[in-house]
């Protein structure tokens, strides 16, 4: 029997709220990245998303977590990606228009340089 990896996790006892994704994140994946995203939202939870232990993202991961930002952007809640991001995610997300995509890490040396 083949033991089933869970790729999204999220902890919503911290806050803010941590969506972890593990491994590899693909289209298998994405009903429950799609529902953990949706349910982060609609709380109006702010919310960080580690990529830490991801190994990859496809391109419906990458749609989905653009979508959430855009949204979470729209409301006023903060949906940031939480490093440390693998140099190997950060390259093709940076790629495919994630520039504008909120780093936790980056805000924290922006707020370090204005003191």
């Amino acid at each position: 029997m083949r033991e089933e990896i869970v790729a999204v996790h999220f902890d919503r006892a911290s806050t803010p709220g941590v969506i972890r994704l593990e491994g590899e994140v693909g289209i298998a994946e994405a009903g429950a990245l799609k529902e953990v995203l949706v349910e982060a939202l609609r709380e109006r939870r702010q919310a960080r998303i580690s990529l830490k232990t991801a190994t990859g993202l496809d391109v419906t991961a990458v749609q989905l977590l653009w979508a959430a930002e855009r949204e979470a952007h729209a409301s006023g809640i903060v949906l940031a990606l939480d490093g440390p991001v693998p140099e190997a995610l950060r390259i093709p997300l940076r790629a495919a228009g994630f520039e504008r995509f909120p780093f936790a890490d980056d805000a924290a040396e922006q707020s370090k340089g204005a003191e």
